[in-house]
C-alpha cells in the first residue's frame, strides 16, 4: 500500500504538484476527536468534542475524504481527557502562539488522536471545520455573537443530547463525480419538508428553483436528540427523504461512538 501512495503521487502526479514531496510520519493509532475552540487570545473555551468520519466507505475502508459525517459529543473525549488536553494542549498552544508575537483570535481547531500514550496532535486549524461544525453548532446554547471578544465574561452553554450529520455525497467522491443532477426531495428554501433535522448546503447550485449537484460533498444532514442513538436514527431517516443519481453516503456514523465503553 506504501508503495502504490508514493507511485500514485510521485510518478502518476494524482495530486499535482502538491505530490511532488513527502513527508514521512509516525503511524498513531486509536480514535479521533475534533475539538472546536473560541479563543479571544487570553481566553480559550472548548467547544462540544465530536468524531468526523473520514474514509469513503462503511467501517472506514476507500480512499480520505474531507468527512462522511460526524457525531457530537464524542464518547471516547472523557471528562479526564478533555482536561489533560486543556493543560498539555489547547492552552500552551495559545500561549506559545501569543509568545510568538502570532496572537490568534477566532476559532482554533484542535484535531487529536487517542492513543495508547495519551492523546496526541494530528492537526491544527483557523476556522470551522467541516462538517463537525453542522454537529456542534446545533448544539450551542449560546448566541454565538455573544462570546465575540468577551470570553472571559459570557458563560458559553450547551444543550443537552447528542447530534448526527450523515453526508450525502457524488457516486465516485472523492475522485471523478458527475455535477448537474437534479435533487430530489427539497423545498424551495432547500430544507426537507416537515423535518425537524436541518439540510447543510454544500455542493450544490440553484437554478429555475430547483437544487442541482455540484461539487463532492452535496449535503449534510443533521439531526439533534437526546441520546446518540436517536440522533443517529434521525439523521438517516431525513436522508432518506432525499436522491440524486449516484447518490452515496456512509451507513455507519455514529457506530464507532455507539461502541465506546459506557460509565
Amino acid at each position: 500500500e506504501a508503495r502504490s501512495a508514493v507511485r500514485a503521487a510521485m510518478c502518476e502526479r494524482v495530486f499535482g504538484e502538491s505530490g511532488a514531496r513527502l513527508v514521512i510520519e509516525e503511524y498513531l493509532e486509536g480514535p479521533e476527536v475534533s475539538v472546536l475552540s473560541f479563543t479571544d487570545g487570553h481566553t480559550l473555551v472548548p467547544m462540544v468534542s465530536s468524531m468526523d468520519h473520514k474514509r469513503a466507505l462503511d467501517g472506514d475502508l476507500g480512499p480520505n475524504t474531507g468527512g462522511m459525517g460526524t457525531v457530537a459529543p464524542n464518547p471516547w473525549y472523557t471528562p479526564e481527557i478533555a482536561a489533560e488536553c486543556m493543560e498539555r494542549i489547547f492552552l500552551p498552544t495559545m500561549r506559545a502562539m501569543n509568545a510568538e508575537g502570532r496572537t490568534f483570535r477566532g476559532c482554533l481547531y484542535f484535531g487529536l488522536m487517542l492513543t495508547k500514550d495519551g492523546p496526541k496532535v494530528i492537526e491544527y486549524n483557523c476556522r470551522f471545520g467541516d462538517p463537525e461544525t453542522q454537529v456542534v453548532l446545533p448544539l450551542l446554547d449560546t448566541d454565538l455573537l455573544e462570546a465575540a471578544g468577551r470570553l472571559a465574561e459570557v458563560d458559553i452553554r450547551w444543550k443537552p443530547g447528542s447530534a448526527c450529520c450523515v453526508i450525502l455525497a457524488s457516486g465516485g467522491y472523492p475522485k471523478a463525480y458527475k455535477k448537474g443532477l437534479p435533487i430530489s426531495g427539497l423545498e424551495e428554501n432547500g430544507q426537507l419538508p416537515g423535518e425537524p433535522a436541518e439540510v447543510f448546503h454544500a455542493g450544490t447550485k440553484l437554478e429555475s428553483g430547483r437544487y442541482y449537484t455540484n461539487g463532492g460533498r452535496v449535503l449534510g444532514i443533521t439531526a439533534t436528540a437526546s441520546s446518540l442513538e436517536e440522533a443517529v436514527s434521525r439523521a438517516y431517516a431525513a436522508a432518506d427523504r432525499i436522491s440524486f443519481e449516484g447518490l452515496h453516503r456512509r451507513g455507519d456514523i455514529g457506530a464507532r461512538a455507539l461502541s465506546a465503553p459506557k460509565d
